[in-house]
Order: C-alpha cells, then sequence, then structure tokens
C-alpha cells in the first residue's frame, strides 16, 4: 500500500493511520470526558484511563470528536459515547485475539467493544484486548521504521553508484 497523507493530519502508512498531534496529556479529552458527567461518562472515563496506563509511551488526541490513545503517531485504542451504549474501539482490532468474543465488526480492520450500563463486562477480557492493542501498536510502529530505515539505506547505496557510475564516465566536449 502507498502512502498517503490527508488533510496533513491523518496520514496511511502501509497498513494502519497515523495521526499528527498526539501528546502526553491532552486538555481536550479531559474536558471531553468532563461534558459526559452520567454514567456513560464514567464507563468511558474508566476505560480511557486503562487506555492511558498501558506504558509510557502513550501519547493522545481527539480524532473524529473521540478521545484515541496512540504510541507515537499510530492510534491504538479510542472511546465513544453514545445514546445508550460507550463503545471502546481499536484501530486494529480485526487482528486482536479476542478469546473472550467481546469484538464486534465487520469491517476490515476495526472493531469495539460495547459496553451498556446495565450489561456486565468481563474486564479482565476488555483489559487484556487494551494491552494487546497498545503492543500490536508498538510493533506495527517498530516494522515500519525497519522498512524506512532499508528504503533509506537502498536509496542512499543506489545514489552512491549513481553517483560513482557518473564519476567514471568520460566527458564530451
Amino acid at each position: 500500500m502507498r502512502d498517503i497523507v490527508i488533510a496533513g493530519t491523518i496520514a496511511i502508512v502501509g497498513d494502519f493511520l497515523r495521526f499528527n498531534g498526539a501528546v502526553k496529556r491532552e486538555p481536550a479529552i479531559d474536558e471531553w470526558l468532563d461534558a459526559h458527567p452520567n454514567e456513560l461518562g464514567a464507563i468511558a472515563r474508566t476505560w480511557f484511563e486503562v487506555i492511558r496506563r498501558c506504558g509510557p509511551d502513550v501519547r493522545e488526541l481527539m480524532h473524529d470528536g473521540c478521545p484515541t490513545g496512540c504510541v507515537e503517531d499510530g492510534a491504538f485504542a479510542y472511546v465513544n459515547v453514545f445514546r445508550a451504549h460507550v463503545n471502546v474501539g481499536f484501530f486494529h482490532g480485526a487482528s486482536l485475539n479476542d478469546p473472550a468474543g467481546l469484538l464486534v465488526g465487520t469491517g476490515r480492520f476495526m472493531r469495539h467493544v460495547k459496553l451498556r450500563p446495565d450489561s456486565p463486562v468481563d474486564r479482565s477480557a476488555l483489559e487484556r484486548l487494551i494491552k494487546a492493542a497498545h503492543r500490536d501498536i508498538r510493533q506495527r510502529l517498530k516494522q515500519a521504521r525497519a522498512r524506512e530505515e532499508s528504503r533509506t539505506r537502498t536509496r542512499t547505496r543506489t545514489a552512491a553508484r549513481t553517483k560513482a557510475s557518473l564519476s567514471r564516465q568520460p566527458v564530451t566536449s
């Protein structure tokens, strides 16, 4: 897949989205969570805190009006509040192992867990999904860096060969 930049803030690199602007702590996220003071907001806050605690490399931003957890510029999870439920979503959920069967969705990449105030959730299974999504994006970023380093080495070698070839050619007048 080729790399595409959309609107200067989102890029599709390889097979995943990358977002500019992720920071250690985004004040707009706390404002968003505070704007949902009901039971659904409490559910969203609880699970976004789990996303935040995945590791010291976690960054965050608002994307499509939702609090989103990232590593560097690679998004791995988000929360969103709806009228009667909360989604905890995963940008690469289709590739996550989900033995508890929590994930919903049929898209090529994304999946989500639908949480309702009146329905119990397997908390440990959802925490494992969030942690797995965090590990997954770290691995994807590592692989993307390795591919880019390989491309850079190839371009450098090609440029050096071209320069050497040109320097061996006789000058004609």
